[in-house]
C-alpha cells in the first residue's frame, strides 16, 4: 500500500505546529483587537461575548462541515453588531489576533528536516488544513522558506469545506493532479482526520496525536489509522524513497 504513495498531505495545527503558551503575547493580542475595533468594553466584556459567539460559530461550522472566510467570521458570526464596512478590512488582522490569544504557534523542531527528506524521497507534499485564518499558514511556509516544498495548500477558510467532509482532499488531489488512492494523509485527530481521508479515499493514513488524546477518546474501527507516531520524524520510517 505505501509503495502506491505518490502524494503526502500534511495537517499543521498540533501536526506541522504547536502552540506554546505565552500569556504576555496573548494578553498583547487581546489588548490589541479591542484596540484595533476601538470597542467600548473592556478586554474582559468583549472576550466573555466573543467567547459565547464563537462558540456558536463552531458549533454551526461542525455541523455543517462548513468554514466561513475570515470576513464572513467577523461581520456575521463574531462582531455582526458592528459596522460590517468597519470591521470587513479588518478581519485578517483581527484573526490573527484572535489565534495570538491563546499562545505563539512555532513549528515543531522536526517539521522543516522531515519536509525536506519526504520531498527528497520523491513525493508531491501539499497540506490540507481546518483553519479560519487565510494568510497565516502562507506567511509561515514563506518565512521559513518551505513555500516551494507544498504544491497545494488547501486552507478551509479559503475553499470552504472542512474536514471531515471529503470534500477538501478531493479539492487537494485534483490541485495536484494525482488520484486520491496514491494519496496519505498525515494529521492529529483520529475522529477528524482518519474519517475524513477514508471517506474520500485516502489509503495511508497516520496520526500524530496530542498527549493525552487517545486516553480521553479512544480508537475506534471507525478511526484507526494505519499509523501512529509521536514525533514527526518518524514518518521517515514510513515513507522511503520513491523509486
Amino acid at each position: 500500500m505505501i509503495s502506491n504513495i505518490q502524494a503526502i498531505f500534511l495537517d499543521v495545527g498540533n501536526t506541522l505546529r504547536i502552540v506554546v503558551a505565552d500569556e504576555p503575547f496573548a494578553a498583547q493580542a487581546c489588548a490589541q483587537l479591542v484596540a484595533l475595533i476601538e470597542a467600548p468594553d473592556s478586554i474582559e466584556q468583549l472576550f466573555e461575548k466573543l467567547n459565547v459567539r464563537w462558540k456558536a460559530y463552531r458549533k454551526w461550522s461542525f455541523e455543517n462541515l462548513i468554514e466561513a472566510s475570515e470576513r464572513e467570521l467577523w461581520t456575521r458570526f463574531l462582531l455582526p453588531d458592528y459596522p460590517a464596512e468597519k470591521i470587513a478590512p479588518l478581519a485578517g488582522k483581527l484573526t490573527r489576533l484572535w489565534r495570538d490569544k491563546d499562545g505563539r504557534r512555532v513549528p515543531r523542531d522536526d517539521a522543516k528536516s522531515t519536509i525536506l527528506e519526504l520531498s527528497r524521497r520523491g513525493y508531491v507534499l501539499g497540506i490540507i488544513a481546518n483553519t479560519i485564518t487565510e494568510t497565516e499558514i502562507p506567511d509561515w511556509l514563506e518565512a521559513d522558506g518551505l513555500t516551494s516544498y507544498f504544491q497545494a495548500v488547501v486552507l478551509s477558510s479559503k475553499v470552504r469545506f472542512r474536514k471531515p467532509g471529503p470534500e477538501i482532499y478531493w479539492e487537494a488531489a485534483q490541485r495536484i493532479g494525482i488520484a486520491p488512492e496514491h494519496c496519505a494523509y498525515v494529521g492529529d485527530n483520529p475522529m477528524r482526520d482518519v474519517e475524513g481521508s477514508r471517506r474520500a479515499g485516502f489509503p495511508v493514513v497516520v496520526i500524530l496525536p496530542e498527549p493525552g488524546k487517545l486516553e480521553q477518546e479512544p480508537l475506534t474501527a471507525a478511526n484507526q489509522p494505519d499509523a501512529i507516531i509521536h514525533e514527526l520524524r518518524e514518518l521517515l520510517n514510513i515513507f522511503p524513497a520513491r523509486g
